[in-house]
């Protein structure tokens, strides 16, 4: 099994969510802030006189867990539905998964799944 964490850009969130949902078990979506090669957001400051430029991105994590041969699929389908073709689109992270287990059925495993 395989996590997939995927960090993108938080006005994507809707879309990668709809196009997963029907794929995977289940996912995690957290929000934060990131620093990344995108291009950060200015903000007036002041009484609207200057301007600064943000020190951080507003960014939400996509996680979930996939049995090995389902990666590059989800991947692929995440990669297209956070996609804006701009430099800042965010990364996607896979990593090996040793253990699951389901707390309410207790299975484990892909039954966790």
């Amino acid at each position: 099994m395989k996590r997939i964490e995927a960090t993108i850009q938080t006005e994507r969130v809707s879309s990668v969510s709809e196009a997963i949902k029907e794929q995977v078990g289940g996912f995690t979506i957290m929000d934060g802030d990131g620093r990344g090669s995108g291009k950060r957001h200015t903000i007036r400051s002041g009484r609207g006189t200057g301007t600064v430029e943000a020190e951080y991105n507003k960014v939400s994590t996509v996680t979930t867990i996939v049995e090995d041969d389902k990666v590059e699929s989800i991947t692929a389908i995440i990669a297209n539905a956070a996609s804006t073709g701009k430099s800042g689109d965010g990364i996607i992270v896979v990593t090996d998964v040793d253990s699951i287990m389901n707390i309410a059925s207790k299975k484990s495993g892909s039954e966790a799944l």
